[in-house]
């Protein structure tokens, strides 16, 4: 592959046709000029579209127990690592759980997706979060995905019985650069848990985080094994550097960069459910909206310790692009998408970290 390669569509047919692009395909989109951009962007949305259509998946990230963690991975501001000033909290009361699904269902999410801080759950706060899925899935006609650390099989048993739909557990990043990133787990302990997830008959989420000074090749070698693990919800994150976090001094993206990453993961990826996650609004900035030719799903609202921005906004992005929401069940939503949504935050803003 020559560093001149522009064939863009070329790599749509072949991911339209179920064959993975070579490494020399994709590093050619990851350093392709910039004046190919929008071509590579056309490119992957004609991928996207085959399976998604122009309907936009909307997830709501409830952070039910937060810090408190013994890892000390060195993107996270909840790692036993890091100084950062965040709230540190144990296992949410069921009763604030219940209020953030009716946000959920207000901001026409269509996920709630539940997550804890730590290394893996005790059998009480397992409980809890088991007695939580119960109560909302009893109110609100939403999907529920857990993200919880390590588990296993029997774990994850339970969780399907109580009523979660998916089961989120991020590789994070290649098997080359995971002990650069931390070094209380390793690499196979992640794969081990999608791999729980899948034999309990489960939907599959894991994704990672770019920008945290990985190569290339780690970037590809992430993409190539969540294909190859058949995870069917991919997050694709981008490192938000929190002040008293070990990578807070990491500077390596700009929105043309996240653009050519979705780009790819969308080649390599083509009918997964792919959600542009945390460090959306930090990265992507102005071109946040051109994130959802190659991804079909967003958050809406905030992240695990850091704001987004305000769900009108999003909604607003959504429809300007002439896209369209997804319901629970997959349809495209019809009716007024900004019905019941508040205007602004129901508290205070956070500051939103910039780069």
């Amino acid at each position: 592959m020559s560093s001149g390669f522009s064939d863009w569509q070329l790599l749509a047919d072949r991911a339209l046709a179920g064959e993975v692009i070579t490494r020399e395909q994709a590093h050619a989109v990851l350093s392709a000029p910039d004046d190919q951009l929008l071509d590579q962007l056309a490119a992957a949305y004609r991928v996207r579209r085959a399976t998604w259509g122009n309907r936009v998946r909307l997830h709501f990230l409830l952070n039910a127990q937060s810090g408190l963690c013994p890892e000390d991975c060195g993107y996270c501001s909840q790692s036993k690592i890091s100084t950062a000033e965040i709230e540190k909290y144990p296992m949410m009361a069921q009763e604030k759980i219940m209020e953030a699904a009716d946000r959920a269902a207000q901001l026409k999410a269509g996920t709630l997706c539940m997550v804890i801080s730590g290394r893996a759950p005790g059998e009480t706060v397992f409980n809890k979060v088991l007695d939580a899925v119960r109560a909302v899935r009893a109110k609100h006609d939403l999907k529920v995905c857990a993200c919880l650390g390590l588990l296993n099989e029997e774990q994850v048993l339970r969780l399907k019985e109580a009523g979660v739909e998916t089961v989120n557990h991020n590789l994070n990043t290649s098997a080359n650069f995971t002990p650069e990133v931390v070094g209380t787990h390793t690499f196979e302990d992640r794969v081990n848990t999608v791999e729980a997830v899948k034999a309990a008959g489960m939907k599959t989420c894991s994704g990672g985080i770019l920008g945290m000074g990985e190569s290339d090749d780690d970037v590809i070698d992430l993409a190539l094994s969540l294909r190859e693990l058949d995870v069917k919800s991919v997050p694709v994150n981008f490192l938000i550097p929190v002040p008293g976090t070990s990578f807070a001094g990491i500077r390596e993206l700009d929105p043309r960069r996240c653009l050519r990453i979705l780009s790819l993961y969308r080649f390599l990826l083509p009918t997964q459910e792919i959600r542009v996650s945390g460090g959306r609004e930090v990265h992507l900035r102005s071109m946040q909206v051109m994130g959802l030719y190659p991804a079909n799903s967003i958050f809406v609202g905030d992240y695990l310790t850091t704001q987004g921005q305000t769900a009108r906004d999003d909604l607003r992005m959504i429809e300007d692009a002439g896209f369209v929401l997804e319901t629970p069940d997959g349809e495209p939503l019809v009716g007024d998408p900004f019905a019941g949504v508040p205007d602004s935050y129901p508290r205070a803003a956070l500051p939103m970290v910039e780069v």
